[in-house]
């Protein structure tokens, strides 16, 4: 007899939270999205029709995702698409898959950015453009320069922007390096800022990201560097930089903007209570 949706729905469920290690809720969760995707259907529906019985193609279709997933392969990048701020990005291997830490990012930088008034905002290491097409959609009075070094990256990010009807500039650069004489009032960045011997790199779903992404020298801190150095260089008087960072490099990134002559340095905190954005003022 044919599998019906719920008991099939059920059946991943468990198998998702015995390979992967995920609660039961998670676990449902994901079973649910995978369902959804493969028989291109909603999640209301899976409930309206939780008895009907699976024909084979729908078995089958939903069986090669859920072996991806059972694998180890985030779920972002088996359905292609991953929720940041209220709308959906398209994401690949080519890129890092949006999570909501980063949503604090664009809080920051949108409490920075009036709506009613243009700026200029660069995005650096825009990866999907999640926060650049963000910024742009939320303040459609600023001008969004985004780069990227990945030519691959780029192509997803500007597809994205397409897809939501976003104005954003999408640019190929070695972080600042093609941006010379340009200045902009705020740069914010989600730049890599894992130890290149942190262990976790080997461990769940970053170990499908690209480790360009995410790992940046022996402790992590080798572009927030680089970012730090260069960025009054591309700051009018006053601008404002933002920057994403682990939850223990804090104490750091602030030395690295005092030391540049931010002022006004402040930390944030995510919903686990860390430090995970700090920004600071350039002095005029």
């Amino acid at each position: 007899m044919p599998p019906t949706v719920a008991a099939s729905v059920a059946v991943a469920s468990r198998r998702i939270a015995a390979a992967i290690g995920l609660d039961g809720r998670e676990a449902r969760l994901e079973a649910r999205v995978l369902a959804s995707f493969a028989w291109g259907v909603t999640p209301a529906w899976l409930i309206a029709h939780d008895t009907d019985a699976l024909t084979a193609e729908q078995a089958s279709t939903f069986d090669a995702l859920l072996a991806r997933r059972l694998a180890g392969e985030p779920i972002a990048y088996v359905t292609g698409v991953r929720e940041f701020f209220g709308r959906p990005f398209m994401v690949t291997p080519d890129v890092l898959i949006p999570r909501p830490d980063t949503e604090l990012l664009v809080e920051r930088a949108l409490a920075c950015l009036p709506p009613d008034r243009p700026a200029d905002v660069l995005d650096l290491g825009t990866g999907s453009g999640c926060v650049a097409i963000t910024l742009a959609l939320q303040r459609p009075e600023a001008s969004v320069v985004a780069v990227d070094r990945s030519p691959a990256a780029l192509a997803i990010a500007a597809r994205n922007a397409a897809a939501l009807g976003a104005r954003v500039e999408f640019l190929e650069s070695d972080w600042l390096a093609a941006l010379a004489g340009r200045r902009f009032d705020i740069i914010v960045s989600n730049p890599p800022y894992v130890a290149a011997t942190d262990p976790h790199l080997a461990r769940g779903d970053v170990r499908f990201e690209p480790v360009s992404a995410l790992a940046a020298g022996s402790d992590g801190l080798a572009d927030l560097r680089r970012l730090v150095a260069a960025a009054p260089d591309h700051l009018r008087p006053g601008g404002r930089v933002l920057l994403e960072h682990g939850c223990d490099q804090a104490s750091a990134v602030r030395a690295l903007l005092e030391t540049r002559g931010f002022r006004q340095v402040a930390h944030w905190d995510d919903l686990a209570g860390f430090a995970r954005v700090t920004g600071g003022i350039l002095s005029e």
